[in-house]
């Protein structure tokens, strides 16, 4: 499924033009990230609401906090709630290397693409 999603130009096609490539690739990208980010911000406050008991604008500030890479605002009371925060920073810092690298890897990918192609006309000379 996400094969064709994130389907790259072969070395033997030529390079997307740029509009193409930023509407495409990298919305199509940036369209993913948004919905991991999203996703992971609703499950941050869902936690802290049911853990802690907190209401929906702390746990906004909470899980967006951490999700962030910030830390916790509130004090934590609760056992669940210190392992449900625990648990969920452990979360967001792979979810903040994995967004990081989703939006990287179009650019990364036509960087590397435009060398293969150069390379292979000079040595066609």
């Amino acid at each position: 499924m996400f094969r064709h999603l994130f389907r790259y130009e072969h070395r033997s096609e030529p390079l997307l033009p740029w509009r193409l490539f930023l509407l495409r690739r990298v919305g199509k990208t940036a369209a993913a990230a948004t919905a991991v980010i999203v996703v992971s911000l609703i499950l941050g406050m869902l936690g802290y609401r049911l853990t802690e008991g907190m209401g929906w604008l702390n746990a906004f500030l909470n899980a967006s906090m951490i999700l962030g890479g910030m830390g916790p605002v509130d004090t934590l009371h609760s056992a669940p709630g210190k392992l449900f925060a625990g648990i969920y920073a452990l979360y967001s810092g792979l979810v903040l290397v994995g967004t990081a690298g989703l939006l990287l890897a179009p650019f990364v990918h036509r960087l590397l693409h435009r060398f293969h192609l150069e390379g292979r006309r000079e040595g066609q000379d």
